[in-house]
């Protein structure tokens, strides 16, 4: 019989997500972030539901040509850039458009043999430290691209490390404009959570990424509150029940000990599953739709749930690790990471269901 774990997709929350972000930016164009394989709700399913994006991003050459194989002619922007040389006939190929971030990567785009144009996207650092030229080798960088036979249209970007926090972003923004200003030229600015509460940064593109699978880029704000919609209900079922009496502790290292007569549900998940090991006695869990408590470690296939207060449930009885009626980001606050993280360690081994 089929291990009764499963996550399940809604592509209808996607697509209501995806005309939230119209509804915040509604005179941007989408570059829908698709990377980590939809963010782990899967690349081609992600891709099929957000149809109606103006562009995909991703990172890997590999990601981008099963969507051109599928038929997707959008424009696909890799968020990394070219990693050798020899990916730059692969772009062309491909119909993709590089972000270039690093002087290698200028070198082999204008030194290339190439039988047309393709547009890229220009990366500034403006204070993320992670990727990006400085802002001062912009007029230099343009002068090269401009004057070069292997360049389309360019568009300029940055990346905010801080737009979660009140006022995070003014410092790079400022950087970003003082850069830009009196250039005609294109540029994207805006992630999630710029996109939700800077409305400077909504320029010609954004780039929502969290969002569209129903989480929150805010640690204080819940996801529904900014009008989004789970898209993975990470599910699966009771497989056993035990009794504790006070003394008696419950998995791994023993770090629940029942103080008074305890029922416990034994669940068809663990990190293996890619449920956080490190989520501890009390993480929230759902049982036949009623709200219960995580107890003791995670194992590598099951954990334990308190089924103390909640005597109609046994054997079979359905279970919600997170999405509808548990965002995943109220579960990640009590492992102490992000959704993002939950999301994106789904394991290879849960089966997909679309809904």
């Amino acid at each position: 019989m089929t291990r009764p774990i499963s996550a399940r997709i809604s592509l209808s929350a996607l697509q209501h997500n995806l005309g939230t972000v119209r509804r915040y930016a509604p005179q941007s164009r989408i570059a829908a972030v698709i990377k980590a394989n939809g963010y782990g709700h899967g690349t081609l399913r992600v891709a099929h539901a957000l149809q109606q994006a103006d562009a995909f991003a991703l990172l890997n050459v590999e990601a981008a040509a099963q969507l051109r194989h599928a038929g997707f002619a959008h424009p696909i922007v890799m968020l990394e850039g070219m990693f050798t040389r020899d990916e730059v006939a692969d772009y062309v190929a491909q119909h993709l458009i590089p972000v270039l971030h690093q002087p290698e990567q200028l070198d082999w785009l204008l030194q290339a043999d190439l039988p047309r144009p393709f547009d890229v996207w220009v990366k500034l650092n403006t204070g993320m430290n992670r990727l990006g030229f400085p802002p001062a080798q912009l007029p230099q960088l343009l002068a090269q691209l401009q004057a070069s036979a292997n360049v389309n249209r360019i568009t300029l970007m940055t990346h905010f490390a801080n737009a979660d926090i009140v006022g995070g972003a003014d410092a790079q923004l400022c950087r970003f404009s003082s850069a830009v200003a009196g250039l005609d030229l294109q540029s994207s600015l805006a992630n999630s959570a710029a996109l939700i509460d800077l409305p400077d940064t909504r320029a010609d593109w954004v780039r929502p990424g969290i969002m569209l699978y129903g989480a929150s880029p805010f640690a204080e704000r819940s996801a529904a509150a900014l009008g989004l919609q789970p898209v993975m209900t990470l599910q699966s079922r009771i497989i056993a029940t035990q009794m504790l009496q006070p003394g008696d502790s419950a998995g791994y290292g023993s770090l629940f000990t029942a103080t008074a007569p305890t029922r416990i549900g034994t669940v068809a998940c663990g990190y293996a599953d890619g449920y956080p090991r490190h989520a501890p006695t009390g993480t929230p869990v759902l049982v036949d739709g009623a709200r219960t408590r995580l107890l003791g470690r995670v194992s590598m296939d099951m954990l334990a749930v308190d089924l103390s207060q909640l005597p109609q449930a046994g054997v079979g009885s359905a279970v919600t690790l997170w999405g509808e009626g548990l965002p995943v980001d109220e579960v990640a606050q009590a492992a102490g990471t992000i959704g993002y993280e939950l999301l994106c360690a789904l394991a290879p081994r849960v089966p997909l269901l679309e809904d």
